[in-house]
């Protein structure tokens, strides 16, 4: 996957929260390319099963270096961004799941609630997300074994 640093991300929201909104302007801050998908991009509510998938394609085909997908819970866009292969979207609600999520899961897509999260904790989660640089090296087969679990699975 390479460095979670800001390169390209993409953001993908089922409806228009602040801690969504707050996501992608923070991630321009930090020098981000950002994509949005949902209703980031069209202005109205979209259903949370696309947006899920369209973030997790995006970081799947590799247009993206990582992404975030946001709904009400955060469970519903985890749930089918980790249906497609080469996914591991990790439902962080605070900084210290969100850094966890990168040092010990190497998650690749950040799932956030747009009910829990405020604008504050979202900066919050994002910089502990961008804090690590690759995964912890003790968890290597841990990771390594996950990887292959999925690609035994893709069809």
């Amino acid at each position: 996957m390479g460095s979670p640093r800001c390169c390209r991300v993409i953001v993908g929201s089922d409806d228009l929260y602040l801690c969504a909104k707050t996501v992608v302007e923070y991630l321009k801050e930090k020098g981000c390319t950002v994509l949005t998908t949902g209703s980031l991009r069209t202005g109205k509510p979209e259903p949370w099963p696309q947006v899920a998938y369209e973030v997790a394609l995006a970081v799947a085909r590799g247009e993206v270096d990582w992404g975030v997908a946001i709904c009400y819970t955060g469970t519903g866009v985890s749930i089918v961004a980790n249906k497609v292969p080469g996914v591991r979207a990790a439902l962080c609600n605070d900084a210290q799941t969100a850094r966890g999520a990168r040092l010990w899961n190497d998650a690749n897509v950040l799932a956030m609630s747009g009910r829990l999260v405020t604008d504050i904790v979202a900066r919050e989660i994002i910089d502990a997300w961008l804090s690590v640089d690759r995964p912890d090296p003790s968890e290597e087969a841990n990771i390594r074994l996950a990887k292959e679990i999925d690609e035994k699975h893709r069809k």
